[in-house]
């Protein structure tokens, strides 16, 4: 029985993608503002989450500030769906000029071109999913740590999907033999640092708050002696299917620097900088996703001390 539900919401996802396809940019926007409106404020899908998340990262905003915020976002994460869909058909090495620019081009493709392995980070936000696919179409392979979907119908066309230029995705359940064999052979590791951890996880403070990080990210930079990138692909110009790609900062272990010290300080600064990068396109962040919840009683006095 689960196979049949399984397949038939495999089948409807497949016909509403190929509705998205053939729809003009503009009028998906269109389409993605309305949605945004019913699910938001209507439906009110992750209504709590959200709010408890806006209550705690913005404590003096005015309901109507972050009720502008909440559309924005559902907004955003709408629109990211049909860009995922339009992005194959659309998205060529003979126009990516027409949608892509790039921050920081030098410093990221210098990094991602040397002999040493690097480990490059980023969080639920913008659309990550099509800074994976265009590094791809660029030629530059990396190896992606992903959760498999419940739905193995579902889980195996996205997978093909993000593995379609040279994207390869292992599932985070037993990867560390894979992730350290990619690493020694100077490879590009890419990950989404955003997850909760539990509460034994490495709490930082995370946009001004207490949040739980997996060690692992900071663990794969430094045993394999690799630098650290953070890395967004964020919407721009206000318009679909234009994205910048940056590279917001570098960590290089060998560089002697405090930040790469030790697991903690490697994880704080690349929540530093994913914050000053999310702070560029707010409504562009996940913020339905339950990053944040209560620490344990001695994490919560030493980061409130640290802070």
């Amino acid at each position: 029985m689960k196979t049949i539900v399984d397949f038939a919401a495999y089948a409807l996802v497949r016909l509403i993608v190929a509705v998205i396809q053939t729809l003009p940019v503009d009028m998906g926007d269109s389409i993605c503002r309305f949605l945004a409106w019913v699910v938001g404020e209507k439906l009110r899908i992750r209504r709590r989450e959200t709010d408890l998340n806006l209550d705690l990262i913005f404590p003096s905003a005015s309901d109507q500030e972050r009720k502008n915020l909440r559309f924005a976002m559902w907004h955003h994460l709408l629109l990211m769906v049909c860009e995922i869909a339009w992005v194959q058909r659309r998205l060529h090495l003979s126009n990516w000029t027409d949608h892509i620019t790039f921050r920081n081009n030098r410093e990221m493709l210098g990094q991602m071109l040397s002999d040493r392995p690097t480990v490059v980070v980023t969080g639920h936000f913008g659309n990550f999913e099509v800074g994976g696919y265009m590094t791809g179409v660029m030629g530059v392979q990396t190896l992606t740590i992903a959760r498999q979907l419940d739905n193995r119908f579902l889980h195996a066309w996205v997978d093909r999907f993000r593995s379609a230029k040279g994207q390869k995705m292992v599932d985070k359940e037993g990867c560390a033999a894979d992730v350290d064999r990619h690493l020694k052979d100077g490879g590009i590791l890419s990950l989404l640092a955003d997850q909760h951890a539990g509460p034994k996880g490495c709490w930082v403070n995370f946009m001004g708050a207490p949040a739980s990080c997996h060690k692992a990210l900071s663990l794969f930079s430094l045993s394999a002696d690799a630098p650290m990138v953070v890395g967004s692909t964020r919407r721009v110009g206000g318009k679909p299917m234009q994205f910048e790609i940056a590279c917001k900062a570098i960590a290089d272990p060998r560089s002697g620097d405090e930040d790469c010290a030790s697991v903690t300080s490697l994880t704080n600064w690349y929540n530093r900088h994913l914050t000053a990068a999310i702070g560029e396109s707010l409504e562009q962040y996940w913020w339905l996703h339950r990053r944040w919840r209560e620490p344990p009683a001695k994490v919560a006095k030493r980061l409130a001390r640290a802070a």
